[in-house]
């Protein structure tokens, strides 16, 4: 078993810390305050290749292993939680999912410029009633012959506006229950397809997170993902490996708040000493060092599995809600050895916190989470 990062690998965290640090980081705080996307930051990602990461080079992606995307996640999530759920969706979701499941005609039209990042996808699964429970669409696709009439509202689904390719999850079969669920490639634009105003979150701001209606959108078969029916599978097996994404950036979230916390730590004086040299102080230093690495040992595995092609339901829900409470914990810890300072914006940590909560909420929250883990150790 070896833990040594490759020259590749310490190349790539290095590219990605240097371009959060260099482009990221100047204009965070007002991106946050006044929700605005990162078009332009989103734009340099995808030259820079951090948009399709794990695609094969002959689709136009990076052809990277997951280790790799796991440490550029964290770097730009130390920074810019937004920017990162952006790059999550794309890599994790939608890429992943067209390139192992689409055909041919399917990843030349659309992933290869996914891949590039000269376009962006959405993963369309959440509903006002569902949540993220696959088994419970109230989206319908309709079996029209040669294409699906698509009806139905999604909610809270990032890159909601800014994407120009969605992966919306449907049922076309009710008495077939989760077989009779389809995945369809929409378009931005087709007739019958609007986007919903933006929310205005707590966290991650930045991002564009809508709600998106369809009233009787004409989706050609050509679009459906895999045979029929196979729609639920596909969400599933695209979720098990979207966990991986969301957990790296909850990863970064913690990593980057301790960073801030050690620094000012050593900084802030109390008592005619340097704060960190007060034991309350270092045993919360010492728990957040600590509760970060088990979430990257974790986070490790589970793409490393994701590499090797073997199941990896198990581990990456672990590696998903150890991280993403590890991340909740930190940045509250982080504000707490700030004191009042960590109460204002110019010193990052309470946009932290307020970015940690979400990785506890999206993509199946901790409690879905525990529920796969638990039917795997019962099983």
């Amino acid at each position: 078993m070896h833990f040594d990062l490759s020259e590749e690998h310490l190349m790539i965290q290095k590219a990605a810390r240097e371009f959060a640090q260099n482009e990221l980081k100047p204009g965070v705080i007002e991106r946050d305050e006044h929700q605005k996307f990162p078009t332009e930051q989103i734009k340099k990602m995808g030259e820079l290749g951090f948009m399709g990461m794990m695609v094969d080079p002959k689709y136009g992606g990076g052809g990277m292993d997951a280790v790799s995307y796991v440490l550029a996640m964290e770097e730009i999530s130390k920074v810019d939680a937004s920017c990162s759920v952006v790059m999550s969706v794309n890599n994790s979701l939608v890429c992943w999912g067209l390139e192992t499941f689409g055909n041919e005609e399917q990843k030349q039209k659309y992933l290869v410029p996914l891949a590039k990042g000269e376009k962006i996808g959405a993963f369309c699964l959440s509903e006002p009633e569902a949540g993220s429970d696959a088994t419970s669409q109230r989206t319908t696709a309709k079996d029209m012959g040669d294409h699906y009439l698509l009806n139905g509202t999604k909610n809270w689904i990032t890159n909601g506006n800014s994407a120009s390719t969605y992966l919306v999850i449907a049922q076309t079969n009710v008495e077939a229950g989760h077989r009779g669920i389809n995945a369809l490639i929409v378009e931005k634009g087709m007739p019958g397809f609007t986007v919903g105003p933006k929310e205005n979150k707590m966290g991650i701001r930045a991002s564009d997170t809508h709600s998106l209606m369809f009233d009787n959108v004409k989706v050609p078969k050509a679009n459906r993902i895999g045979e029929d029916g196979f729609g639920f599978k596909f969400a599933m097996k695209t979720l098990s490996g979207g966990r991986i994404g969301i957990a790296s950036q909850a990863l970064g979230i913690a990593s980057g708040a301790y960073e801030l916390a050690l620094a000012y730590s050593k900084e802030r004086k109390a008592f005619g000493k340097e704060i960190s040299q007060h034991q309350a102080i270092q045993f919360k230093l010492a728990d957040m060092a600590t509760k970060i690495e088990a979430s990257r040992l974790l986070i490790f595995r589970s793409a490393w599995l994701k590499d090797q092609h073997l199941p990896l339901d198990k581990e990456s829900a672990m590696a998903k809600v150890f991280a993403s409470e590890t991340a909740m914990w930190v940045t509250t810890e982080a504000v707490q050895i700030h004191g009042g300072y960590g109460y204002v914006k110019e010193y990052h940590v309470e946009r932290l916190m307020r970015d940690a909560k979400i990785t506890q909420i999206y993509e199946g929250t901790s409690e879905v989470q525990r529920i796969v883990i638990s039917r795997s150790v019962l099983a």
